[in-house]
C-alpha cells in the first residue's frame, strides 16, 4: 500500500510529435488555466549493467525542469501507481497514435 507522503503519478501525454510516459510524485491543476501542473519528476534507479537509452534521453531532455505544465487536452491519463517504472518516449504515427519498434517510420499526412 502506497503511504500518503509516497504517492507515485504515471502520466501519458502528447507533445511536438511524441508520446510521453512519465512518473511524478505531484500532479495537479495549474495556476496557469488550461494546463496541468507536474512536479518531482522520477526516473528509474541506475544500473551500472544496464543503461536504458530511452529513459536517458527523458532524463536528458527533463533536466533542470522544476515544474512541467502540460494542456489539459494534450494528457491522454494520468494514474497513481505503486511504484515508478521506465519513462519512455515513443514518436507518433500520422493518425496520432503513439508508434513503437517495429513500425515502419511515420510519413506526412496528406490533406484533401
Amino acid at each position: 500500500m502506497v503511504s500518503r507522503g509516497k504517492k507515485i503519478y504515471r502520466i501519458y501525454f502528447n507533445s511536438m510529435g511524441k508520446s510521453y510516459e512519465l512518473y511524478a510524485r505531484q500532479v495537479e491543476q495549474a495556476d496557469l488555466y488550461g494546463f496541468v501542473e507536474v512536479r518531482d519528476l522520477l526516473f528509474g534507479e541506475k544500473s551500472s549493467i544496464v543503461v536504458d537509452p530511452s529513459e536517458e534521453s527523458l532524463k536528458k531532455e527533463f533536466s533542470g525542469v522544476r515544474r512541467l505544465l502540460i494542456p489539459f487536452q494534450a494528457v491522454s491519463r494520468i494514474e497513481e501507481v505503486e511504484k515508478e517504472g521506465p519513462g519512455k518516449v515513443l514518436p507518433m504515427t500520422p493518425t496520432g497514435q503513439p508508434g513503437g519498434p517495429g513500425l515502419p517510420p511515420s510519413a506526412p499526412m496528406v490533406r484533401d
